[in-house]
């Protein structure tokens, strides 16, 4: 089992800018490799839905609506993805989870779809 600890969430006025960054860590085992790292987010009445992600060779996807404005960047070796995010707007408000695929091995490889418990933004007009 993987566990996600994310931070970097707050309240932070319109055009300000706020880090989030999600650490993994293996419950019992030993993660042997990430795979995708990715930031989602989540706003009341609306669906989950992607914010940008990162494969392990550092190649980046981003939604049209956050292009320009986020960074999403990740340590292999720190188990760690961030999300730098700058020129904030009220309708980035929502709560930010963090997703990876990882292996983890116990008596044997496992995959495992790790979600975070979400960290909340908000940003004030």
């Amino acid at each position: 089992q993987v566990q996600l600890v994310e931070s970097g969430g707050g309240l932070v006025q319109a055009g300000g800018s706020l880090r989030l960054s999600c650490t993994a860590s293996a419950v019992s085992g030993r993660i042997t490799s990430i795979h995708d790292m990715g930031w989602y987010r989540q706003s009341p009445g609306n669906r989950r839905e992607l914010v940008a992600t990162v494969t392990r060779g550092g190649t980046t996807t981003y939604a049209n609506a956050v292009k320009g404005r986020f960074t999403i960047s990740r340590d292999n070796a720190k188990k760690t993805v961030w999300l730098q995010m700058n020129s904030l707007k009220p309708e980035d408000t929502a709560v930010y989870y963090c997703n990876l695929q990882a292996e983890v091995l116990t008596d044997q490889f496992l995959p495992y779809d790790a979600w975070g418990q979400g960290t909340q933004v908000t940003v004030s007009s």
